[in-house]
């Protein structure tokens, strides 16, 4: 691709993968699990967007950037390590990288946990985003919905421009947003000039601004320091910023887009790789031991050394509880 401006992948790798729980784990998170054709999501975004960008910058925290670093090392890739000595949420995250960048550089800001096919319209749809980038917009990428999906956000928008943020819906609403047909799915992907991003989150959030700033600028090698970091309110980019700013656009996108946020997203992509399934949809996932399911139907068995889950597919998003309650217990099932 060529453009005149700078462009810079920034990969967010800060998530735990709560409802993918007990594959994914506090000291392995789903970002880098080998699930995929022996890849991990996190080494198949950096693939991704290698031709589109410059540069590379990972924001990671102290628990995960040696995970990465050894993914960056077998695939022989330079990059900027940003090392969050707590997690701060997106605002902060993508704070960091947009300091360390130069005021005009184009940042293309994506989770390191998502599935992407169709490269094709995926060119596309960046190529759109940074020209809108280039001009002074914040962009973000809203996915053409295939189904009324109750866990993810939704984007209400009249062409490119944003009418509304809404947050997971339920399912009467996912339906409704379906049938009016001007919602796409918010992907949590961005594209902006690092300094139009400052300029926002400073008039918006002026003390994330501030105490971001503070710890980027104390920064040692790219870690941040821990006291400084504890300083910085705890914010997502999309309450920040994107619900707030008058200079959003939205690229409606058709490549294929997943979060693999729950284990039924982890289902469908499996099943259209070639996963096994039985005659009802049942499914192992981490063991080759013969598994029998009895009077199940689109059951998922999940294997692993330490913990065993058996679940609905339809109750995907209730593996959080679980995640949750361990949490409370401060189990080391979680490590």
């Amino acid at each position: 691709m060529k453009n005149k401006h700078s462009i810079t992948h920034v990969i967010l790798t800060g998530g735990v993968g709560s409802r993918l729980w007990p594959l994914s784990r506090k000291s392995q998170p789903k970002q880098y699990l080998d699930l995929f054709d022996g890849k991990s999501l996190f080494e198949m975004t950096v693939e991704r967007n290698r031709n589109i960008a410059n540069q590379i910058m990972v924001v990671g925290n102290i628990d995960n950037c040696h995970l990465s670093r050894k993914v960056m090392e077998k695939s022989n890739t330079s990059y900027l390590d940003i090392v969050e000595s707590t997690p701060r949420n997106t605002a902060a995250a993508i704070a960091f990288a947009a300091f360390a960048s130069q005021p005009d550089d184009i940042l293309i800001v994506t989770p390191s946990d998502h599935i992407i096919d169709e490269m094709e319209n995926y060119e596309v749809a960046i190529n759109e985003a940074v020209e809108k980038a280039t001009r002074g917009f914040i962009v973000t990428f809203g996915i053409v919905p295939t189904k009324p999906e109750i866990g993810y956000g939704y984007i209400e928008r009249k062409g490119d421009d944003v009418i509304s943020f809404r947050e997971k819906p339920n399912q009467v609403t996912a339906k409704d947003f379906i049938d009016k047909g001007n919602f796409l799915w918010n992907s949590g992907m961005f594209c902006f000039k690092a300094s139009v991003f400052l300029e926002e989150l400073k008039s918006f959030q002026p003390d994330v601004y501030e105490k971001s700033k503070i710890a980027w600028n104390s920064n040692i090698n790219g870690t941040l320091d821990l006291q400084l970091s504890l300083e910085i309110p705890s914010i997502s980019v999309d309450y920040a910023v994107m619900e707030r700013s008058k200079k959003i656009k939205v690229v409606p996108s058709t490549f294929i887009w997943s979060d693999l946020g729950s284990f039924e997203s982890v289902y469908d992509y499996l099943v259209a790789t070639g996963h096994s399934v039985d005659k009802n949809g049942n499914m192992v996932i981490g063991t080759d031991n013969y598994t029998a399911f009895v009077g199940l139907k689109n059951t998922i068995f999940v294997y692993t050394e330490t913990a065993n889950l058996i679940l609905h597919k339809d109750s995907s998003q209730d593996v959080k509880n679980i995640y949750n309650q361990l949490e409370r217990e401060n189990s080391n099932l979680l490590n």
